[in-house]
């Protein structure tokens, strides 16, 4: 049987001599060229980690004019090609940035001959955005009621975030107190005791990211309520008795130096405006100059008259409401 090489496969016949291309079919002299074309539904993929299995489908279109059966070969330079025949599903994932390509060989046989034909396509695997990590938006809730040696909660809340699949992990901290419950959680538990006057501040630092995400919140504790009170009284005593007292009312001043030492004098019946004046003014007297408190620190109240002369010493701290006698 007389042979040539089919136009489609660009092969020459000249002199006797064959000169072959990189495609080549070859078919029986009375039967028309095998006919190729390939394509691909995708010709750009992103090999990302988080979008899947980046994937192609490639679909050949082969005519054999003489209805002989035709068989698919396909290969590729990297990726996985799965199934058979016209139309495969080529897998990229894995691949690196840059093109890669998926050939097919098909074959048809006849009682006229081989007919034989090549093609391939190439597909572009592109780099993933680098994606930078983000911290999420982090808010701590500070307790709304507050009490003394009582309790204290704090509540964690957070939105957004990237990777947005990390599962988040708690850190507490305080600047005072102890954490008594929920360490590793996102509300804790906070004793307070002993801590009057000071402030709590509750700390969050939120790993599983690779950036340092952190909030805090911080109240703080009242003091107890400071009240006046009546340290001492007496009536119209001897004065070395009255320095006696004086000595204790000056000592408890100067363990309070914010307090303000009140000497309040009830007159009696029959008792004149200098005898009220000359106990002030003893009082005041031994305490600015043999106990050395500040002047500025004694008040003198006047009281009401009584069936006898009496003396009241008050202890005011700061804040304190004095005595209204």
């Amino acid at each position: 049987m007389f042979r040539y090489i089919a136009p489609i496969a660009l092969v020459a016949f000249l002199s006797g001599a064959h000169v072959f291309a990189q495609k080549t079919q070859v078919v029986s002299a009375s039967s028309a060229p095998l006919t190729l074309s390939l394509v691909s539904d995708a010709n750009i993929v992103r090999a990302c980690d988080n979008s899947g299995a980046p994937q192609v489908q490639l679909t050949a279109k082969a005519v054999s004019p003489s209805g002989n059966p035709i068989k698919y070969k396909w290969s590729t330079d990297a990726g996985v090609i799965s199934g058979e025949g016209p139309v495969v599903t080529w897998n990229l994932a894995g691949l690196k940035p840059g093109y890669h390509k998926a050939s097919l060989d098909i074959v048809s046989t006849g009682n006229d001959g081989t007919c034989q034909a090549f093609s391939s396509v190439s597909v572009l695997v592109n780099p993933c955005a680098e994606v930078r990590p983000v911290c999420p938006a982090i808010e701590i809730s500070c307790p709304t009621y507050v009490a003394i040696d009582q309790p204290l909660t704090f509540t964690s809340r957070y939105s957004g975030g990237v990777p947005a699949n990390i599962t988040p992990v708690y850190n507490w901290t305080v600047s005072a107190g102890t954490i008594i419950e929920g360490q590793g959680t996102d509300t804790i538990k906070v004793d307070t005791k002993g801590l009057a006057g000071q402030t709590v501040r509750a700390s969050l630092s939120m790993g599983g990211y690779t950036l340092e995400c952190a909030a805090d919140c911080a109240i703080s504790i009242p003091l107890p309520k400071r009240e006046s009170r009546k340290f001492d009284d007496y009536l119209n005593i001897a004065r070395n008795d009255e320095k006696a007292r004086l000595d204790n009312f000056a000592i408890e001043l100067q363990n309070d130096p914010t307090a303000t030492g009140y000497v309040i004098v009830y007159p009696g019946p029959t008792s004149k405006r200098r005898d009220v004046q000359d106990h002030f003014y003893r009082a005041i007297d031994y305490l600015v100059h043999s106990r050395q408190i500040d002047e500025s620190r004694i008040k003198t109240i006047e009281g009401r008259k009584k069936d006898q002369l009496r003396v009241e010493l008050w202890i005011v701290p700061q804040g304190a409401t004095p005595p209204n006698p």
